[in-house]
């Protein structure tokens, strides 16, 4: 990574460069543009669509309860949470969290949040309609509601971070794992798994699974805010199989360059969260590295069709030859 002098606390374009950061303009030029067909990003927005591939290809996701979208089945629908005391509202096509209740407990007919809020009924009404009139989507286009089981996040987590469920972010590139960080929610980040909202990103050795690094606010961090926890040293459960389901699910859609998150139940495991095209990338200062020459070992492979065994195996390769 590189190393700065006492003098600045910023590095230069040069010495990005020198160390394989990959900058937004040559990660959508290089990466995106000339790879990604547009017709295949709904697949990637829409969560609706991102879970039915999953299915059809037996990669486990959340259980969905019921999807709203609507306005006349909103008043029906609601009769499942009768007998329902957590679960989680979603947009469909949203992004960043936002629109996302995560139910934790029903009493009296009021249901508790993870955020400590306790809404009525007519609330929860009230916020799918936001949701179906377009509130939370992309674009701000009409929208469809996701009813789904709430995953119960991996004892392992306990203790590390006391708000909201982590989740595992993976880059993968012609199906081949390139990078990966483990995101903690945090308070700031009001429960929420996302770094540009003051959550924190935690590097993982793509080899072990175990978490080094760190970043909060694009600033090394080494302990979680809230819990004063190490986030290091970390060895994340099932490893190979989320690797392997990323890559499976990269070949379903068909995009080049794309992110997966995961999360991991205490009880089904791993289970695919949801997609995004256009993956962020302070990913790299989790990671103390940089994703360029990565991408280009992958490149010099691109001729050749291999297993998801030989993927992971390259995976391996070229995180050491590059370290």
């Amino acid at each position: 990574m590189v190393q700065l002098t006492k003098r600045r606390s910023f590095a230069l374009p040069f010495e990005l460069k020198r160390f394989g950061i990959l900058g937004i303009n040559a990660r959508n030029i290089d990466f995106l543009l000339g790879s990604h067909k547009r017709s295949l990003y709904p697949y990637v927005d829409n969560k609706v669509l991102t879970k039915k591939i999953c299915s059809s290809h037996h990669i486990p996701v959340p259980e969905t309860y019921v999807i709203i979208d609507r306005f006349g089945d909103i008043s029906k629908s609601l009769e499942l949470l009768e007998n329902l005391d957590e679960f989680v509202i979603k947009p469909a096509h949203g992004a960043g969290g936002h629109g996302i209740i995560v139910v934790i407990s029903k009493r009296d007919n009021k249901f508790e949040t993870s955020k400590g809020k306790t809404l009525s009924l007519p609330h929860v009404r009230y916020h799918i309609s936001t949701i179906l009139s377009g509130l939370y989507s992309l674009g701000s286009h009409p929208d469809a509601a996701i009813i789904e089981k709430r995953i119960a996040p991996h004892p392992i987590f306990k203790g590390l971070t006391d708000s909201g469920t982590p989740d595992i972010r993976l880059i993968v590139y012609k199906g081949v794992p390139v990078m990966g960080m483990l995101r903690l929610p945090t308070k700031a980040s009001k429960g929420r798994a996302n770094l540009h909202q003051g959550a924190v990103g935690v590097g993982i050795n793509l080899e072990t699974g175990q978490t080094f690094g760190g970043v909060r606010h694009n600033r090394l961090s080494d302990i979680h805010p809230d819990t004063g926890a190490n986030i290091h040293s970390l060895v994340i459960p099932q490893w190979n199989n989320m690797l392997a389901m990323a890559m499976k699910l990269s070949d379903a859609i068909g995009l080049q360059y794309v992110g997966v998150d995961i999360v991991l139940d205490s009880e089904q495991g791993p289970v695919v969260l949801e997609l995004n095209a256009r993956p962020g990338l302070s990913i790299q200062i989790a990671n103390r590295a940089g994703l360029s020459p990565r991408l280009r070992v992958i490149d010099s492979q691109a001729e050749h069709m291999i297993s998801i065994a030989e993927r992971l195996k390259l995976t391996v390769g070229l995180v050491q030859e590059i370290s």
